[in-house]
């Protein structure tokens, strides 16, 4: 089913705009959810796709700040980390990790970016049963959204995170970056860690995470096998779409309990609800959320 689009009828001079940033943007959920927000709390607004390569995003950026009726920008692959260049403030997620997924404008003008990544990637882990505190992680992938989940499963209380990532220059630089706050508790991980059923160097792990695009495009390579990590290792994926992604299928069909991407993103809207103050209208004298 399509996501919902807003009635066109609807727009007007005074609607305030939002945008999502991405290369490519087609497997994006966000204008569908935040429309449907904007909807439910009675907001004269509306979010829209924008598809710009990494060459264009500083000339977009800069013009996205000169537009006056712009709230928000929304930000996914590959621009996450880059993006942080255009703010004048990051929130506390977004300094940790590096990297942001949604920048708003203040009232004096001031551009703040976050991440909301990680706590979205823990709470969906959560209500599907899986709390990380205590568990040993492997986590596939170091960009933008990798870093945030690293940050956010350390801050849950994993009790050993072990991050890949094929580009070692970047995975040197986020594990130093997450070390020097969580010292002994994160350390350079390789493929075997997504092997075995915990005979191999460091012991079993009991979360495997592919933070990766590998999965977003038919033919993509497995970021890891399913297949070779204990029974009971929750595989989670934080592609949106395809909603099950061939990791995820793997994984399900050898037996592992699985978390899909979506719980990632639909655990942000209450967050982004908050980071733009997008409120209900008042009913019986109090603000619904």
């Amino acid at each position: 089913m399509p996501d919902a689009l807003p009635d066109p009828s609807a727009i007007s001079g005074t609607t305030r705009l939002y945008v999502v940033l991405g290369d490519p943007v087609a497997q994006v959920r966000a204008p569908g959810l935040l429309n449907d927000l904007f909807a439910r709390t009675a907001r004269d607004a509306v979010l829209v796709p924008v598809h710009v390569g990494p060459e264009g995003l500083g000339e977009v950026m800069r013009g996205l700040r000169r537009i006056h009726n712009l709230d928000g920008i929304l930000v996914t692959v590959p621009h996450k980390i880059e993006v942080c260049r255009y703010a004048d403030l990051l929130g506390p997620a977004a300094e940790v990790a590096g990297s942001a997924n949604a920048l708003r404008r203040n009232p004096d003008g001031t551009w703040l970016a976050d991440n909301f990544d990680g706590a979205g990637f823990v709470h969906g882990l959560r209500a599907n049963g899986h709390d990380p505190a205590g568990a040993t992680v492997a986590l596939a992938g170091a960009g933008g959204a990798g870093r945030a989940v690293a940050a956010a499963l350390l801050t849950a209380g994993v009790a050993q995170l072990r991050l890949y990532d094929p580009d070692s220059a970047r995975q040197e630089d986020v594990l130093a970056r997450l070390d020097a706050r969580w010292p002994g508790r994160v350390r350079s991980g390789v493929e075997g860690d997504f092997d075995g059923e915990g005979d191999h160097e460091g012991g079993r792990v009991d979360i495997a995470v592919n933070a990766t695009p590998l999965g977003m495009r038919p033919g993509d390579p497995l970021p890891f096998d399913p297949a070779r990590l204990p029974r009971t290792c929750v595989v989670a994926d934080i592609i949106m779409k395809p909603a099950e992604t061939a990791l995820l299928k793997a994984a399900r069909d050898s037996g592992r309990p699985v978390v899909h991407g979506r719980h990632m993103l639909d655990s942000q809207v209450l967050l982004y609800q908050q980071f733009f103050a997008l409120h209900a209208p008042e009913r019986n004298g109090r603000w619904e959320p």
